[in-house]
């Protein structure tokens, strides 16, 4: 009788969440929480201020602002109820993406610092991350810009701190100076295996999200800045940008933004400094990144071009020799080169010539 009476009030339950909330379309669903997690069940109902699911053996009440996002199963890659892994490998096999569990600066940067290189060339010195382990690592395209030298910094935990490892002849696989990112291959050498970042979602950045950079401005190695998002779609000459105020500075160029769960939401790439203006950093957005790794083979570069992934062909020759009709160059002025007429240029120089004698 008891039984009875509680599977009626079970009953009498979801029937009232149908009634007062709005019906899923049915089908199994995967929550993505902001903790990392992952839920996975037939969405009953859903309110203004939560969501219901159907575990199979009970209701499950999810506050709808605990929610980062929502997926179908099959989007979601996940196997069977409960809780999905963290993070998974993107099908290319060539990077990790996925959503980490929140955990404070101090111990994120101990978790995924190590990924976090120095590059160096003979014109400069900028900043790059580790994507998986074979030693492929991003950085801005104006860190190698015109350069086939290109060295790179490792720093490995060890017992009491961090040891630098010099990597030399580090090979530039890809460049894409439009996006302002290229993809460069470390040789490693045997038994290392570096650490790697997880690249986020930039679809899922909002303004004021907490982040950190991790960089080496002005040649200062391993400098940790912190900030928030102050705008996740910053316009600059036709290319979005997140916006920050997390301190970007000359030799950060390259390197990650993360979020509050260690993802990689970012390359950071430039700043503004002005008299009456402080704290204006912008990073390209991880999704720019995981479209130019998707298609790194159409902008593979090119080394006896190095400053573009593409090669110039040479212009047409001119079918009859000699100079071309109507170019008559004159005398130069202050560094320029005058296109007058050759008569006008002689008769100055004659007037010229009649002036200094006098």
């Amino acid at each position: 009788m008891f039984d009875r009476l509680i599977a009626g009030a079970a009953t009498c339950f979801t029937a009232g969440l149908l009634a007062c909330g709005t019906a899923s379309a049915g089908g199994f669903e995967t929550i993505i929480l902001k903790d990392g997690q992952r839920i996975t069940g037939e969405v009953v109902a859903e309110k203004s201020n939560a969501l219901y699911l159907d575990l199979g053996y009970d209701l499950l009440r999810v506050p709808r602002d605990q929610v980062l996002r929502r997926a179908k199963v099959g989007e979601a890659e996940t196997g069977s109820r409960g809780v999905a892994r963290a993070f998974e490998t993107d099908a290319s096999g060539f990077y990790t993406t996925g959503v980490l569990k929140p955990a404070g600066v101090k111990d994120l940067v101990g978790k995924y610092g190590e990924a976090v290189i120095s590059i160096e060339t003979p014109s400069g010195k900028g900043s790059g991350f580790i994507i998986n382990k074979d030693g492929y690592a991003i950085t801005n395209a104006h860190v190698i810009q015109g350069e086939t030298r290109v060295s790179a910094i490792l720093y490995l935990n060890a017992p009491g701190g961090l040891t630098r490892r010099r990597i030399e002849d580090v090979e530039i696989v890809a460049l894409n100076p439009f996006f302002d990112l290229a993809l460069l291959k470390l040789p490693l050498p045997s038994g290392l295996k570096p650490a790697s970042v997880v690249l986020g979602n930039a679809d899922e950045v909002n303004a004021g999200d907490s982040v950190f950079a991790v960089g080496n401005p002005l040649g200062l190695e391993r400098t940790v800045t912190q900030g928030i998002v102050s705008n996740r779609s910053r316009d600059i000459e036709g290319q979005i940008f997140l916006q920050t105020d997390t301190a970007i500075n000359p030799g950060n160029s390259g390197g990650p933004l993360f979020n509050q769960r260690g993802e990689v939401i970012g390359v950071t790439s430039r700043g503004a400094h002005a008299a009456m203006a402080d704290n204006l950093g912008f990073a390209i957005p991880v999704n720019y990144v995981k479209q130019f790794l998707h298609h790194r083979e159409a902008f593979s570069f090119d080394k006896a071009n190095p400053n573009s992934g593409y090669r110039y062909t040479d212009p047409p020759r001119r079918l009859v020799a000699g100079k071309p009709e109507g170019l008559k160059v004159g005398p130069t002025t202050g560094g320029t080169v005058s296109s007058q007429p050759a008569a006008s240029g002689e008769k100055g120089r004659r007037a010229g010539g009649e002036r200094s004698r006098r």
